[in-house]
């Protein structure tokens, strides 16, 4: 009979927030197990982990908790299949934080990729046998044609193809004659920046075996520019002004300046004749040619620093010399045509680059030291460990990772896609590759146009505009002079109280009401309308706005939610009443699994409300029924089913105590730019969902799946990652 892995998680309130390196523990368990000495994550637990059949992270770029709960009703699968969700800290750099530095990642399936040497497998100056690049090439010397990529090395590593769908319109070189082992070689750069299209040349550098530069040249982009890169590409708009040469105009001057035998070198060239839209059927790239254990890549700047001694890209410099990078990509692939392979695997480059960190990390450290701590004690101090790299670790059992995305959506480096890559063509790619991968990693986007900063400053202000609505409810009216004090304590036992105004504009006195939980609000419209309060009966109500107009359908879809089966909120409590008093009264209902009792984020006091998470929904139904009503220590209790999961409520309480005036110029000057994309938006997030859904339905059973919104990091400031989590069942769901 087959045995069923499932996950367990109490993510309520304050533990429904996790560190990067807790979301490392979880992958690298479920990965590896105990018998690769992983250990089970500290705040969650997979059990039968052995019987994993996979482990799939889908990472949804520059998307965030705001996109999830902006476009909650479109992301329809996702919210009804996964059943754990937490937040993380956004990360400017996601995938280097998740899988350790010097990750660099390729599809499974290239042959560039090399199988796992066993433990035993070490590199030393007597015997080289394992090191990957005498395993790929052997120990002799060869001719330059030995080196260079064949087509289906090509197709595997994204380099444009002729007929290939996504190289429509892209021109095909005249260098066609044989290559010999005595062909001219060109080493070749180029600078890219974001535009509307996606990465565009704004800077091409060619030069040749003498390293003398032919061609150094601006290139004005076709498309809008949506982010220059200049900390990188060193390109500024005042430098792009005067320029007229275009895409067109280089490529015919690439055609007239190349032999016929020519070829091409370069670090990662796939991009840029991906950028070039040059078809070229003789390159030899340095980044697979130096390739790592696992087809893991070593970047440029460090191979010219161990290999040639020769420092490149300094940080003093603004952005990248692509002359500088040719020149060294191409004095690289002579290295090693010169020297072998057998010369090349004696560097021990692998063990240069542990050794480069180490002292990174001593600096690092060093810096940081206070002043007047002796010497000695530095000496004293052992060497400090670098993170491992969990892809390291996978080599270990053989496993090889697959990673599939577009090319630039990331400053890792560690998507090798094409550049033209669409969300479908990675889909089609996931379905054919993931069943062939113990651990993949898919990243989907919404596309370059939709990643512009004021774009993401205008959802902000939405959502976070329409939750303060939700929030709000409006009471009255009331007599001239009612109690105010009365009204405060019967809106009171809905829950917190964010804030409390009497509205003057009308002919008689109403109260606006903001609460701090979404549950508070909805239980005082559901059980205060028609109510006697303060000596008169009122009418309880939520804003009528635009935004507010499918508010009940949100509702409903909320308290539907997966992640909310099970969990109940109770109001009414007094505040002196502690975890423990609770715990103790609460301790008769049948299956309570979590209590979570909220804090003030300022204070750190209990809120008058609580939340309780039962293991089964038919006792979360009864506890519901037994609690209305219910008095404890004198106080009645109000309750209802549970709204805002743990993540969302922390959210809103941080919504709150930082949500003031200044926000809604800014709201109100973005709704317009926003409102004119935001329909293409809703048909993008629906069609992901769908693309997540058919993914999710060709996993094996068995399989856990991590879906990850890993947050913005924009001048407007940070926004909130959010993950969801589940290990698939029989029926399609993720198991508990």
């Amino acid at each position: 009979q087959e045995k069923w892995c499932h996950l367990s998680a109490a993510l309520l309130g304050e533990d429904s927030e996790i560190s990067q390196d807790q979301l490392y523990e979880l992958l690298k368990y479920a990965a590896l197990g105990k018998c690769h000495k992983a250990a089970q994550p500290s705040w969650c637990r997979i059990y039968h982990q052995s019987h994993l059949a996979g482990v799939v992270v889908v990472v949804l770029h520059e998307m965030s908790q705001l996109h999830f709960y902006r476009f909650y009703l479109q992301f329809k699968h996702l919210r009804k299949v996964f059943r754990h969700r937490f937040t993380l800290a956004p990360s400017a750099n996601f995938p280097v934080s998740l899988y350790g530095e010097g990750a660099n990642l390729k599809p499974q399936n290239t042959t560039q990729g090399l199988t796992s040497t066993s433990s035993e497998c070490t590199t030393k100056s007597s015997d080289l046998q394992c090191d990957p690049i005498i395993q790929r090439y052997g120990e002799q010397k060869q001719g330059l044609t030995s080196y260079t990529l064949t087509l289906e090395e090509q197709k595997e590593n994204d380099y444009p193809i002729e007929g290939s769908p996504g190289c429509k319109g892209y021109i095909s070189t005249e260098c066609d004659q044989q290559r010999t082992d005595s062909s001219p070689l060109f080493g070749l750069d180029c600078e890219m920046c974001l535009t509307a299209k996606g990465n565009e040349v704004t800077r091409v550098s060619l030069v040749d075996a003498r390293g003398q530069c032919l061609l150094n040249e601006l290139v004005k982009p076709e498309s809008t520019v949506l982010n220059y890169r200049t900390r990188f590409s060193g390109i500024t708009k005042k430098m792009l002004l005067p320029v007229k040469t275009r895409l067109s105009d280089i490529q015919t001057r690439l055609k007239k300046i190349l032999p016929h035998d020519a070829v091409l070198v370069g670090h990662s060239l796939n991009s840029d004749l991906q950028a070039l839209e040059m078809i070229y059927i003789s390159v030899i790239d340095t980044s697979l040619l130096f390739a790592r254990n696992e087809g893991r890549r070593f970047k440029l700047k460090f191979l010219a620093k161990a290999v040639l001694g020769k420092e490149i890209q300094c940080e003093q410099k603004l952005g990248h010399d692509p002359t500088e990078d040719a020149r060294a990509a191409l004095e690289l692939a002579q290295f090693f045509i010169e020297q072998g392979p057998t010369k090349v695997a004696e560097l021990n480059l692998e063990m240069l680059l542990t050794a480069e960190k180490l002292a990174e990390v001593s600096q690092n450290k060093a810096a940081l030291q206070p002043q007047g701590c002796g010497f000695q004690e530095q000496l004293n101090e052992p060497p400090p460990l670098s993170k491992p790299c969990f892809l390291d670790c996978l080599q270990v059992t053989g496993q090889k990772p697959l990673l599939l995305g577009r090319q630039g959506l990331d400053s890792s480096g560690l998507c090798q896609s094409n550049l033209s890559t669409s969300n479908k063509q990675i889909l089609q790619r996931a379905l054919e590759d993931v069943p062939l991968s113990k651990f993949s990693i898919i990243q989907f986007s919404l596309g370059p146009e939709y990643l512009a900063s004021h774009l993401h400053a205008g959802l902000n202000e939405k959502v976070r505009s329409k939750l303060t609505d939700m929030l709000t409810i409006y009471a009255g009216p009331f007599e001239e002079n009612f109690c105010m004090k009365s009204v405060k304590k019967e809106f009171g036992r809905c829950g917190p109280i964010q804030s409390l105004t009497v509205v003057t504009e009308t002919f008689q006195p109403y109260v606006c009401i903001q609460y701090e939980v979404l549950e508070a609000a909805q239980l005082a419209v559901e059980s205060l309308n028609g109510a006697e309060v303060a000596g008169s009966c009122i009418k309880v109500q939520r804003p009528v706005t635009a935004a507010m107009l499918d508010c009940n359908v949100l509702i409903k879809e909320l308290e539907l939610d997966v992640e909310n089966e099970g969990v109940i909120y109770v109001a009414g409590l007094k505040k002196s009443l502690t975890e423990t008093d609770l715990q103790e009264e609460f301790s008769q209902l049948k299956d309570l699994e979590t209590l979570f009792l909220p804090k003030d984020l300022q204070s750190g006091k209990h809120r008058n409300c609580c939340f309780l998470k039962f293991q089964k929904t038919q006792s979360a139904v009864d506890a519901l029924e037994a609690i209305n009503g219910w008095t404890m220590k004198g106080s009645e209790l109000r309750s209802r089913n549970a709204l805002a999961p743990g993540h969302l409520w922390r959210w809103i309480c941080q919504m709150n105590h930082s949500n003031g005036e200044q926000g809604k110029h800014i709201f109100y000057e973005k709704m317009e730019q926003l409102s004119t994309c935001e329909q293409d938006l809703r048909k993008k997030v629906k069609k992901l969902d769908h693309h997540i859904k058919k993914l999710y339905r060709s996993l094996q059973n068995n399989t856990l799946c991590v879906v990850l919104f890993p947050g913005v990091n924009s001048t407007q400031g940070s926004q909130s990652s959010l993950g969801l989590m589940g290990i698939k069942d029989d029926e399609g769901r993720s198991a508990c």
